[in-house]
């Protein structure tokens, strides 16, 4: 059997996003939200949220009636190891080829570079 990666996949970010939005929840809450957007089965996101408990990413207690998930770790934790994920598979741990991706992808906007170009700024003077 694989090994369970940390970084959660589509599905379960999917799930994880809509915990960041709500806070605590149930099964059931999740698979309404996600149902305003998509079809999705309730046992799927009941097998999901048991996995994404599995690999760390949620911890349930209980609730009224039902378990109450919540996530285990911010957001923004969780997308910063993502993003080092990405770079370390993609760029072999190196982020300048992202950084000059980014800069010279003709679909940011001139208000975007302007926003990278502060933060650049920002950072070398700490």
């Amino acid at each position: 059997m694989k090994p369970s990666k940390p970084v959660p996949t589509d599905q379960e970010l999917e799930i994880l996003k809509v915990i960041w939005q709500l806070g605590p929840s149930t099964v059931r809450e999740v698979y309404l939200e996600l149902a305003k957007q998509r079809k999705i089965a309730y046992t799927t996101v009941l097998t999901m949220m048991g996995v994404l408990e599995r690999k760390g990413h949620l911890k349930k207690s209980h609730g009224e009636r039902a378990y109450v998930y919540r996530a285990a770790k911010p957001q923004e934790q969780v997308t910063a190891g993502m993003v080092k994920e990405f770079v370390n598979r993609v760029f072999n741990g190196s982020t300048q080829p992202l950084l000059v991706h980014l800069v010279e992808d003709k679909g940011i906007g001139a208000e975007e570079l302007a926003e990278l170009e502060s933060l650049v700024k920002e950072r070398r003077k700490k």
